[in-house]
């Protein structure tokens, strides 16, 4: 048993350790490998949970530690991230390609258009909606807000699809920097906005209980094997659109 206990803070540590990852590619301007290792540590974030329900020893700590891990991997990545896409958008940058911080001739100076710096408010919006979600007892069954993890993805497929999906029609908006922070006061909006939004947690696999969830993992797939990408973003508005048409649906389902 004292094994054991340790196993889910072992996983939540993988996805600190990700996260952490992810932040100096993203510092770099490597926005494509801190995907992978955001995406990583979203991984290790739904299985630490998995582990404390399956053997039975959640506990206070583990609860902190989740939240302190997210804080790094869906909260100061996409934040970063942001500020980079940002950085290279607006007139004067820098350049989402360099690879590390310029030395200046004067500690006052700095190398990024300091409107960039907007994208950070991510940071701080996550960081709030994660506090609020260890004292939120609401949120047992449901979330009130985006997930920081979902938001997160969001943020970080916009480098995936400018990399991989050139000609896709959301270039022009990612390339746009009034778009990037539309997008970032949007996110900071959702993450905290008292929506409720349905979890993808199962109690059971029967379809009557859960039409909704499977739904939107159908809806999902259809999305990826179509858009690629760019179905991201289209999966996230999907999952917010859903919520707000089916809120007693998904009571049903709790």
């Amino acid at each position: 048993m004292s094994i054991q206990r340790h196993i889910p803070n072992l996983i939540t540590l993988l996805n600190l350790l990700c996260g952490i990852i992810a932040v100096i590619f993203a510092v770099q301007g490597n926005l494509i490998m801190a995907a992978i290792f955001v995406a990583g540590g979203i991984f290790f974030d739904f299985f630490d949970g998995l582990a404390a329900r399956s053997l039975n020893v959640s506990s206070d700590i583990g609860l902190q530690l989740d939240s302190l891990a997210d804080v790094v991997t869906s909260g100061v990545v996409p934040g970063i991230v942001m500020f980079q896409l940002l950085d290279n958008a607006l007139p004067g940058s820098s350049g989402v390609g360099n690879t590390g911080w310029v030395v200046n001739s004067g500690w006052w100076e700095w190398n990024f258009n300091t409107l960039a710096l907007t994208g950070l408010l991510i940071c701080l919006a996550s960081a709030y909606r994660l506090a609020k979600f260890n004292v939120d007892d609401r949120q047992t069954d449901s979330f009130i807000g985006v997930p920081t993890p979902a938001n997160a993805l969001l943020i970080l497929s916009f480098p995936l699809i400018l990399t991989y999906q050139p000609d896709s029609f959301l270039t022009g908006f990612i390339l746009n920097e009034w778009f990037l922070i539309a997008i970032t006061l949007l996110s900071c909006y959702l993450l905290n906005a008292e929506i409720k939004l349905f979890a993808l947690k199962f109690s059971n696999w029967g379809f009557a209980d859960n039409k909704l969830r499977y739904l939107f993992l159908l809806l999902c797939l259809v999305l990826i094997l179509v858009f690629q990408f760019v179905a991201v973003p289209l999966i996230i508005i999907s999952y917010v659109i859903l919520s707000v048409i089916f809120p007693k649906k998904e009571e049903s389902l709790s």
